[in-house]
């Protein structure tokens, strides 16, 4: 049976003051009935059946239990955990407290006044622990069909960033290392984009050290493989830093057929190349003679390095300022376009998947990784990358349901719209034979919300 509520008990139903307004005694108490502050999971819900992310990775880790002494179904556990992530509650303790919140329960198929409660924090820990290492794999292969899936067809081209993030530790858990570049013992976790559309890829938790070019490698081969099972057809851009133009990924994509555009640190054939010191002499004059603060030139040249088997296009951003010269170097594969192309339009985009990873780890706290085990901390990377489908669902449909004069929502931050569209009070009222979600009368977002909910399919009873 469900716990009781606080507007059930005894004590926080005593009444309490607040100064008076207009001569008029204002009074409160916890005593309104069945309310949530979470209205929108249903929402989330909608989103979540609909896209089918909990019941796929569900289907990923072996169920040992007995089905006929089942209260909790497994892929109803993790809607629960990816529901409060969304909202918000980022830590499993947060299920304790919302396991009878009626909001909640009804996005979980549940009545809002009977029956056991969710799934409690307890439940869920065990839950995390528990999938071996190769049922995360399959999760995470569940992850990539999951992107591959929200196409409605197999695109022509998608572009993939890859980058790694610092993921500071709390204790000495498996896989953490200690970073001198970032001066802290953390995970240094792989998150992959799609950045043009804000789609999430693949995340994997990975110790604290810069991956070598032989791992870096192997990620991106796995990758390309699973992503090639759903679309066999569709060219396939890898971008990134200089982390990840390794002569093993360069050679890798050049045999598979997959252009790429990553960030060259700096050395001393390149700096001395012909090509490059003739346009920045030129970009340095120029930039005397006509007394600008700051110009901007570019170059390319073709250049090999020794642990390289072949010369490859090299571009340079050249930019001469009062400070001195600065030259920032990037190679591809890419044979059209002009150096300006490649660098300005094709390799600076790559700075929105910086915003992406923020995102991932400010708004939806996914460097929560602080359970001993590397496999549950990947089990919950996967969960924070699920609640971040969930609210990149919702805004693709907040732009269908938004006028274009009032904008104001299509391109909000998830913490925005978990604001606006999912923190909405509702009462919910359970009579014999229907359920009745009252919104507030107030919400300054209704328009949205009532687009959106009947735009989604509807949840399966």
């Amino acid at each position: 049976m469900p716990q009781a509520t606080p507007a059930m008990n005894v004590d926080s139903a005593n009444p309490f003051r607040f100064p008076a307004v207009a001569r008029k005694k204002v009074t409160a108490a916890f005593d309104g009935g069945r309310l949530t502050s979470d209205g929108g999971v249903l929402l989330l819900a909608q989103a979540e059946r609909a896209m089918g992310i909990c019941q796929r990775l569900a289907a990923c880790i072996a169920d040992p239990r007995d089905p006929a002494r089942v209260v909790h179904r497994l892929d109803d556990i993790l809607r629960a955990r990816v529901f409060a992530i969304a909202c918000g509650y980022e830590d499993a303790d947060d299920l304790d407290a919302l396991r009878d919140d009626p909001g909640f329960r009804l996005a979980l198929g549940k009545l809002p006044g009977s029956g056991a409660g969710l799934a409690s924090q307890p439940t869920m820990s065990r839950w995390e622990n528990a999938p071996t290492t190769r049922e995360l794999a399959s999760m995470m292969v569940a992850m990539i069909d999951i992107y591959c899936a929200s196409y409605p067809a197999p695109p022509v081209a998608v572009t993939l960033d890859i980058d790694d993030t610092c993921d500071v530790v709390h204790g000495y858990q498996q896989l953490s290392f200690w970073n001198g570049h970032h001066g802290e013992r953390c995970f240094l976790p792989i998150h992959v984009y799609d950045t043009a559309t804000g789609r999430p890829v693949a995340m994997l938790l990975r110790t604290g050290k810069t991956p070598s070019g032989a791992e870096a490698a192997g990620h991106i081969r796995r990758l390309v493989r699973h992503i090639r099972r759903n679309w066999p057809e569709t060219h396939i851009t890898i971008r990134g830093d200089g982390h990840y133009g390794r002569p093993e990924v360069m050679a890798f994509c050049e045999a598979a057929g997959i252009d790429y555009v990553f960030g060259l640190p700096t050395n001393a054939a390149l700096r001395a190349d012909p090509a490059i010191v003739a346009a920045a002499d030129a970009c340095a004059v120029k930039r005397a003679e006509e007394g600008r603060a700051i110009l901007r030139h570019y170059a390319q040249t073709r250049y090999g390095a020794k642990s390289w088997k072949s010369q490859r296009r090299v571009v340079a951003r050249i930019e001469a300022s009062t400070l001195g010269m600065d030259i920032r170097y990037v190679v591809t594969s890419l044979t059209e376009g002009s150096a300006e192309h490649i660098y300005d339009t094709l390799y600076c985009a790559r700075g929105q998947v910086e915003n992406l990873i923020k995102r991932h780890k400010a708004q939806l706290a996914s460097d929560r990784t602080s359970c001993r085990s590397a496999n549950a901390n990947q089990v919950r990377l996967i969960l924070h990358t699920a609640a971040y489908w969930l609210l990149w669902r919702i805004s693709q449909e907040v732009q269908k349901a938004v006028a274009p004069n009032t904008m104001s929502l299509a391109a909000a931050e998830f913490a925005t719209l978990r604001l606006r569209l999912l923190k909405v009070a509702a009462r919910i009222i359970e009579s014999t034979t229907r359920i009745r979600v009252a919104f507030t009368s107030a919400c300054p977002d209704a328009s949205v919300f009532r687009a959106i909910a009947t735009t989604l399919p509807p949840a399966p009873a």
